[in-house]
């Protein structure tokens, strides 16, 4: 079942059951774009129509920010709850190694990447890598990386670029794609698994303030993104609010 967020459809599924239609998907053969919006993507879309479209046009559209799940509850919407890109990935390469899935990882700098895909090696063995390709690239590059990862013969594809880059680039190639089961842009979630960036504590996690233990991490990056942005998110929900009552 889908909600309408301010415009944009959103699942109503559980952790568990996002985890149960990829499986199903990827054993049938069939392929599934996945993406997940927070409060910041929420705020980008409202004017980036290039990435409007790249989300709304995915299979699965989930919940990654608590303050998503909050506000659609304050708009009479439900969701029962977030299902957050980073905790899917790991839950998804845990799959990839039960089921015998290869997985492409995609983004970040090579050093991190490289971690990741030796975390990965050494958890659940080699055979889980399809491959993998650094962040850093150029425009006319774009066909050459989705060519590469398309004869991978991977089932899983995690992007790990920023957005709305790593959302346009899943729409633009999704025809070059077609032989990945499943894709889905992870964000920094590379940089967690390597151990460079911390994640926030559950407690803070429940009360939907990991935004906030990011923030004290790289005050300078993320004061706009966060504190400017959040507020523009807010608005958005007050003014929906305002309309529908």
């Amino acid at each position: 079942m889908r909600i309408n967020f301010l415009g944009i459809p959103v699942d109503s599924f559980t952790m568990d059951e996002t985890i149960n239609i990829i499986d199903e998907a990827i054993e049938a053969k069939k392929q599934i774009n996945h993406v997940v919006i927070n409060a910041g993507k929420v705020v980008l879309m409202q004017k980036d129509n290039d990435l409007y479209n790249s989300v709304v046009s995915c299979d699965i559209i989930n919940a990654d920010g608590q303050s998503i799940v909050w506000a659609s509850r304050f708009l009479g919407k439900h969701l029962p709850g977030r299902v957050a890109g980073i905790d899917l990935m790991q839950q998804l390469v845990h799959l990839a190694a039960l089921r015998q899935y290869k997985c492409f990882f995609f983004g970040a700098k090579d050093e991190v990447l490289k971690r990741v895909v030796s975390i990965y090696i050494t958890k659940y063995g080699p055979s889980i890598i399809g491959g993998y390709r650094n962040g850093y690239f150029t425009e006319e590059e774009e066909p050459e990386i989705a060519n590469q990862i398309a004869l991978s013969e991977s089932q899983l594809l995690f992007v790990a670029i920023p957005s709305p880059q790593k959302e346009n680039f899943l729409f633009t190639y999704r025809d070059i794609l077609s032989t990945v089961n499943f894709t889905m842009g992870v964000g920094g979630s590379f940089d967690v698994v390597a151990g460079i960036t911390k994640r926030a504590p559950n407690w803070m996690q429940r009360l939907g303030m990991e935004w906030f233990f990011r923030f004290m991490q790289e005050p300078k990056r993320m004061w706009r993104r966060y504190l400017i942005g959040n507020s523009k998110f807010i608005w958005l929900v007050i003014k929906e609010k305002l309309r529908i009552s």
